[in-house]
């Protein structure tokens, strides 16, 4: 049988009538365990922390008594269901008090869309007190197996999110409440003359998605009101139909995580909440839609012209906080960044492998003859045979070309940034101003720091530029070419006339800065140089330091090399650092931080400090100043044990041109730990919980 045939659960996954701990930790862990005895996940303690780390975003009590944590793993190879039924009760976070029934909801990494519609099916079923009560009064283990696959394998139902006619419904928003007598029929019942869409979307998009789809839409039935939903979760997603979204005449975001397309519903008025409160309050919900819909006061989504703004709430809608947008928004860029970090970092470590250390000499792209990418293709295109090359060429040029698409891949990294930045905050018309603002910051050498700022302000300006009432006529030109050209004119402008110059100023004094201290003390000097290289992991204080040591490469005295080996040892600390953080105490980041950090091995080895970006810009005030600690520990060290460096760039890879290369190793690996050390207190001693980035597509 193969994994994709196997059933979600078996007896050996059921646990009735214990007593399984006093907290949740202890109940996600019990399960967890008897699903590793039951040959359905490798690593009982992994798979622990990724639902702790799940519940840490919210809690995933239900009213009724139900607990459902649940969590896509690498240690889960197959979907997995365990269930407990609890005596006594443990508090899961329900606004009802605590939970007897417990299923741990257990994912693969790498599971499709079908393994997710069978995950989704049974908390689908939850909100059925018939099925809440059966398992109640189930007798043996293979009685509650019998119930969940038949809840895993419902009858199959439309998935066009058309609106329908009042059905008869006789069950309730929320599991554990009294049934609710069934509505008549279509024909009998007097109907509501609001049409309501819907959005939910959760952070794994495995349960709550579902449930608040199915609650609301439940209540929709009571109350008689013609209503469709979107559910953009981990089983897909079939969006509203355009011409659903224009007679709607209100809409609900119950969502923890940005709603994909939001400039669809730009105008309507609008009722948002994070998505457990459609699942415990679904009648109240549909019931403030509905009254939305008749006030022309009411909260509305932002975006005339397609922008698709953030929506403000209406009052007491539950909506998510200014601090956990500003987390989605950033995260969001993040998330688009990541993909060229990796890409551009490991071309740039193969071509250091496959053409020598030499492809990094030199100052501003000025490489010595012979190894630069166009001196080695010049010999390459005069030659009339490939045995007409110099020793080593093609093995070169191939090094420079791997080199060189590197550096072109790096060169997108701040603009995807800034770009997806502006995404998130005013969708597709946020791309043009957003990518430019990320441009511009690579320009003017402000780093990933200046792509921060340049994409809020691409998509403050965007998000502003739509909420403009234009004329009717001018509306289909604003999202394509009014609020781009406006917002990219806005934010060039800014990047340019008030931050280009102070940053260029800044650059070139700590360049003089540095100059005047080489005399001083050597350990503090590579102290100060650690700290500057961890920074910014990039930017422009990172540069001058950089700067600093290569051109000083150039005198090939000794000094210079102890420069740069301070220099080149200190920027790798940063991403090395977070790879071991992430692998000592994986639960205290999200699960793309720990696959960032796998990543994260190698770009350190490499001497990519910009492998530590996306955790910076996730968490810069407990990243960085852990980060600065641990660099400048490596730049002392490199200082104090007299390495020497005559290659400006690749880590390990150019070994062979460090002096006392043992000197080099403990002082980088005293950094990692330092840094790997503090960034862990910092994130337990302020109780940091892990985020995951949150692209716009949920």
């Amino acid at each position: 049988m193969t994994n994709t045939e196997q059933p979600v659960t078996t007896a050996d996954l059921v646990l009735l009538d214990i007593d399984a701990g006093a907290d949740k930790a202890a109940v996600i862990g019990r399960l967890a365990r008897q699903a590793a005895d039951a040959g359905r996940c490798t690593d009982p303690d992994g798979l622990t922390g990724a639902a702790l780390e799940r519940e840490a975003k919210s809690a995933t009590g239900l009213p009724g008594g139900i607990a459902i944590p649940h969590c896509r793993s690498p240690y889960v190879e197959v979907p997995t269901i365990g269930f407990a039924r609890l005596h006594p009760k443990v508090d899961f976070g329900a606004p009802d008090g605590g939970a007897d029934l417990v299923f741990l909801i257990a994912a693969p990494d790498a599971g499709g869309a079908e393994h997710m519609k069978l995950l989704s099916s049974l908390a689908r079923a939850l909100v059925r007190p018939d099925f809440v009560a059966a398992l109640r009064d189930a007798g043996t283990a293979e009685d509650v197996v019998t119930l969940i696959d038949g809840a895993v394998h419902p009858a199959p139902k439309p998935t066009s999110p058309k609106p329908t006619s009042p059905k008869p419904a006789a069950t309730p928003a929320a599991p554990g409440t009294p049934a609710t007598p069934a509505a008549p029929q279509a024909a009998d019942a007097p109907k509501n003359a609001a049409r309501v869409v819907a959005v939910t979307a959760c952070p794994t998009g495995i349960a709550h998605t579902y449930m608040a789809a199915d609650a609301l839409t439940l209540a929709a039935e009571r109350a008689g009101v013609e209503f469709a939903v979107e559910t953009q979760g981990s089983s897909g997603s079939t969006p509203l139909a355009a011409d659903v979204i224009a007679a709607a005449d209100a809409v609900i975001f119950a969502t923890d995580v940005g709603v994909k397309d939001r400039g669809r519903f730009a105008g309507k008025p609008v009722v948002a909440s994070g998505v457990k409160r459609a699942i415990n309050e679904p009648d109240t919900m549909l019931a403030e839609a509905v009254a939305a819909a008749g006030n022309p006061a009411a909260a509305r989504v932002e975006g005339g012209g397609g922008a698709g703004g953030a929506a403000d709430a209406a009052p007491g809608s539950g909506d998510v906080g200014w601090g956990t947008r500003t987390r989605q928004i950033l995260l969001t860029g993040v998330s688009y960044m990541i993909p060229f970090v990796a890409a551009g970092g490991l071309l740039i470590a193969l071509g250091f492998l496959v053409g020598g250390y030499q492809l990094g000499n030199g100052v501003d792209g000025q490489r010595p003859a012979g190894y630069g990418l166009n001196s080695v293709g010049a010999h390459i295109a005069a030659a009339n045979s490939l045995t007409d090359l110099p020793d080593g060429g093609l093995r070169v040029y191939l090094g420079a070309v791997l080199f060189s698409v590197g550096q072109l891949a790096f060169m997108f990294l701040v603009p995807a940034l800034a770009g997806y930045i502006a995404f998130a905050m005013a969708d597709r018309p946020g791309l043009a101003p957003g990518f430019t603002a990320g441009a511009v910051a690579v320009f003017v050498q402000a780093g990933f720091i200046g792509g921060l700022v340049g994409g809020v302000i691409a998509g403050l300006v965007a998000a502003a530029l739509g909420r403009i009432d234009a004329p009717r006529w001018l509306r289909g030109l604003m999202p394509v070419v009014i609020i781009p050209l406006g917002a990219s004119l806005v934010v060039g402008l800014s990047m340019f006339l008030l931050l280009g110059r102070p940053l260029a100023a800044a650059k070139n004094g700590l360049e003089h800065w540095l100059a005047g201290m080489t005399g001083a003390s050597v350990i503090v000097l590579g102290i100060i140089l650690g700290l500057m290289m961890c920074f910014d992991l990039g930017g422009p204080v990172n540069k001058a330091a950089y700067a600093f040591a290569a051109a000083g490469l150039s005198v090939t005295d000794v000094p210079s090399m102890r420069i740069m080996a301070a220099v080149m040892a200190a920027g790798m600390v940063p991403p090395l650092a977070m790879a071991l953080a992430t692998a000592l105490r994986p639960r205290l980041f999200s699960a793309p931080e720990r696959e960032n950090g796998r990543a994260a091995w190698l770009l350190g080895a490499s001497f990519i400090s910009e492998g530590a970006i996306p955790f910076a810009a996730a968490d810069p005030l407990r990243v960085i100043p852990s980060m600065m600690a641990g660099g400048a520990v490596t730049g002392a060290l490199v200082m104090a044990f007299d390495v020497t460096s005559k290659a400006p760039h690749g880590g390990i890879f150019v070994i062979f041109a460090i002096g006392n290369v043992l000197g080099f190793v403990l002082a980088l690996a005293a950094g990692t730990v330092v840094g790997a050390i503090a960034v862990i207190l910092a994130k337990q001693l302020t109780g940091s919980t892990p985020a995951s980035p949150a692209p716009v597509a949920a």
